[in-house]
């Protein structure tokens, strides 16, 4: 019997209800998050910004993609901690001016807890720029990313 393909193309789909002119309350899955801008902004602060939350999404996406590949050549990461330094221009969403790229760079330091040489690493990141979704969305808006990459032994 022939095993089942995977799909390649997938269509996602989420709802959201709008209680509040900053808040989405945003369900896919059998999740839910809350989307919201801060108090000072007119929010309830029950959430991350929707900027926030892309940002987010990048650092959740590094992870998945950084340990599926390294998993993929028979490497080990032990942990792995993620910040981003994003610069943000603000004008567009203050409707001051319209703006091609509201994100000129970010920078995404990584830090990596591995048995592995870190030269080892040099293949993962070269695919994590070829297969993150997020990553290559976000570049592909004109926005640079910068990875600095530092290593552990575990």
């Amino acid at each position: 019997m022939a095993e089942a393909k995977a799909k390649t193309e997938v269509t996602m789909k989420m709802t959201a209800t709008c209680p509040h002119h900053a808040r989405s309350d945003v369900s896919v899955r059998d999740v839910e998050s809350v989307i919201d801008e801060p108090t000072e902004r007119g929010g309830t602060n029950l959430g991350m910004t929707p900027t926030e939350t892309m940002v987010a999404a990048l650092i959740g996406c590094t992870n998945v993609i950084t340990n599926k590949i390294a998993e993929g050549y028979g490497m080990h990461i032990d942990s792995m901690d993620i910040d981003v330094e994003a610069q943000f221009d603000r004008r567009g969403v203050t409707l001051v001016e319209e703006l091609a790229v509201p994100f000129p760079s970010m920078i995404l330091n990584i830090d990596v807890k591995t048995p592995n040489d870190p030269a080892e690493f040099d293949k993962v990141k070269t695919d994590l720029q070829k297969f993150c979704p997020i990553a290559k969305v976000i570049r592909e808006s004109g926005t640079v990313i910068m990875e600095n990459w530092s290593f552990t032994k575990s």
